[in-house]
């Protein structure tokens, strides 16, 4: 099956995050970091969250392997993105990407597993958008912000 739907995470706070719930809606999956040149895309990934949730969800998700950027516990994490940000949208516990792939990054990385496109995460805030079917239609590098118009349009913008 060639859908993200099927996938359960760990959430930053220990709950789960089941990815079948966001049917019907576009999914955009990104990789976080606190101490990143773009960490600010927390804001306006809060602000897409808030504009668009009930057809967009966002599932960030915090890693240390580009630059040591994100050293935090997932607590200290969580309290960085709710002080800072305001950030309500769901966040996963913290995963690694490079060394051993976390199974929801193995599958947005690779053709083979998700059906549509290899993609390479180069670092923090790479964007990976998915269709209400939970299947992948684009990835997009971290210099995209995430309130740009082609994501915008792609959200549904009226």
């Amino acid at each position: 099956m060639n859908s993200i739907h099927k996938f359960k995470v760990e959430g930053i706070a220990g709950e789960e995050i089941d990815f079948a719930r966001y049917k019907g809606r576009k999914i955009i999956v990104v990789n976080v970091a606190s101490e990143c040149g773009y960490t600010p895309q927390y804001q306006q990934l809060q602000e897409l969250y808030e504009e668009f949730k009930d057809s967009v969800a966002i599932v960030g998700f915090p890693c240390n392997d580009f630059g040591g950027q994100e050293p935090g516990s997932n607590e200290e994490i969580k309290e960085f993105c709710t002080t800072n940000y305001g950030v309500s949208f769901p966040m996963a516990a913290k995963i690694s990407i490079q060394r051993r792939p976390h199974p929801i990054y193995e599958w947005l990385m690779n053709k083979s597993l998700n059906g549509s496109m290899d993609s390479a995460v180069k670092w923090n805030f790479h964007k990976f958008l998915l269709d209400e079917e939970g299947h992948l239609v684009n990835a997009l590098p971290s210099g995209v912000s995430p309130l740009d118009d082609m994501i915008l349009e792609w959200a549904g913008l009226p």
